[in-house]
């Protein structure tokens, strides 16, 4: 096919898959993993780097960022050691170890895990192009027209928002990408937004040397969470050295030429002078200019599933992780891969799926209330399942059970002055537990155990038997049960 216009010469050749994956992220991964495994010949697109956003841009950098930071402030309050960790931290080093585990953004290692598995990686921009077709449009113009036989799995995640603000565009605005790669410290950074990136890049930014301020538009920080777990985040983050300002939003952004400082002008007129700044405000699905206007689809939309991740009124769309909007959230999305690739095998195979049944191996159901979460700062939040107001919401039959993590044997060794809190939500009804939330250091290694807990609607007569290892901040357990039965 010849393209006179731009004198550019683009030839497009055919192939043909059981399974075509848009999108090499963790979850693209996964779902070609299990139809690779169940026989399917599969062909997976990507634009960018194989292994997607969190292994460059979020999970792996962020995390690689934090746990220097947090480290040393948990080594700060044990004695013996708090004087030997004063200092501050060695930057470079900790900039060397989050290159490293980002490869230096280099997926070679990624393509051989994908080519191991027996997946093809078709490179370029891939577009849906019609019922179970996708047209891929490579570097040099080449177009590739995939058909699938059986599936075509969209998992393309989604990208970060940023509003659109008088002067923002020529500022050239931190988002959680250039947050979680700069090369350099910034001496001002302002974060706007309390969420979950706005929080962690405060706590590694700062403890970095930044000058942090953070600009919230709300009340507090961690809204979706219990509201304990954002104020003990605030005063931590307080007594780093942040600031933090509720209820203030950005109206417009100066900076002249796209370099040197910046300035945030709030609603109300007040400027604040900052050398970068991040907006942490939200995520959008990267299902803009993706086609799916030839399925009868809506671009830049997140895309409705059933439980095993498909597209209503389809036999062969399937919509994996971020991009259906259940729960953005990398392990979600890797467990939601490896469902809907087992479902895609079966139909394949015509193997009947009992799409009702919440046990099957082939359906997506621990998205809907019980999600776990970790919030990497100094303390930790750690979260599954309903927090108290969304069980209320729900019009569930529930009590709230706290207890000072504090007052636990195992915290007071752990470190001195131990600060921390723990409340699970119990359903008065069944007597089961409808959600469990933990701040406080060290609690994201004990999340699990309050998952298996949810998700397997363990009653709590049976919880009693669940014995915790004394001294380890695990006999929280044991105090929540005696606090719900007085």
């Amino acid at each position: 096919m010849r393209r006179d216009a731009d004198k550019t010469v683009t030839m497009t050749q055919a192939m043909e898959y059981d399974v075509v994956v848009l999108g090499a992220g963790p979850v693209g991964e996964n779902v070609a993993d299990r139809t690779r495994a169940a026989g399917l010949s599969t062909a997976v697109v990507e634009s960018e780097l194989v292994g997607g956003e969190c292994s460059y841009w979020a999970c792996m950098p962020s995390k690689a960022l934090l746990r220097p930071v947090i480290a040393r402030a948990e080594a700060r309050r044990v004695p013996g050691l708090r004087a030997a960790v004063q200092g501050p931290l060695d930057t470079a080093a900790v900039l060397a170890n989050r290159d490293y585990f980002t490869s230096h953004w280099k997926d070679d290692g990624q393509v051989q895990w994908i080519e191991g598995i027996g997946a093809d990686i078709h490179r370029g921009r891939g577009r849906l192009s019609g019922p179970k077709q996708v047209t891929v449009t490579g570097a040099d113009g080449e177009e590739t027209v995939l058909t699938a036989r059986h599936a075509v799995a969209v998992c393309t995640g989604s990208r970060a928002v940023v509003p659109d603000l008088p002067g923002l565009a020529e500022a050239k605005p931190w988002t959680s990408r250039e947050a979680t790669s700069s090369q350099e410290v910034p001496g001002r950074l302002l974060v706007v937004g309390g969420g979950v990136v706005g929080v962690e890049m405060a706590t590694a930014w700062r403890a970095l040397g930044s000058e942090v301020t953070l600009l919230i538009r709300g009340g507090g920080l961690l809204p979706k969470m219990e509201p304990f777990a954002g104020e003990l985040v605030a005063d931590a983050l307080r007594e780093a050295g942040a600031t933090i300002r509720t209820g203030v939003s950005v109206a417009s952004v100066e900076r002249p030429g796209g370099t040197g400082p910046l300035t945030a002008v709030l609603e109300g007129g007040e400027r604040l002078e900052a050398d970068e700044i991040l907006f942490a405000t939200g995520r959008a699905p990267r299902t803009d200019d993706l086609g799916m206007e030839t399925v009868g689809l809506k671009n830049g939309a997140w895309l409705e599933v059933d439980d095993t991740c498909r597209v209503p009124d389809s036999d062969w769309l399937y919509a994996v992780g971020d991009v259906n909007h259940r729960a953005l959230l990398t392990h979600q999305g890797k467990y939601q891969a490896r469902m809907a690739g087992a479902a895609i095998a079966a139909r394949a195979q015509g193997v009947p799926l009992l799409e009702t049944d919440r046990w099957g191996a082939h359906v997506a159901t621990a998205d809907h209330a019980a999600v776990p979460q970790v919030v990497f700062t100094d303390p930790e939040v750690a979260s599954v399942g309903l927090t108290l107001h969304e069980a209320q919401a729900a019009g569930h039959n529930v009590r709230a059970v706290d207890y000072d993590l504090a007052g636990v044997a195992g915290s007071s060794l752990y470190a001195d002055g131990y600060t921390g809190r723990a409340r699970m939500i119990v359903d008065l009804d069944s007597e089961t537990l409808r959600g469990v939330t933990f701040v406080g250091s060290g609690v994201g290694e004990m999340l699990h155990s309050a998952t298996i807990a949810v998700v397997g609607e363990v009653p709590i007569d049976r919880l009693w038997h669940a014995v915790p290892s004394y001294p380890t901040i695990s006999e929280i357990w044991l105090r929540l049960l005696e606090t719900y039965r007085g």
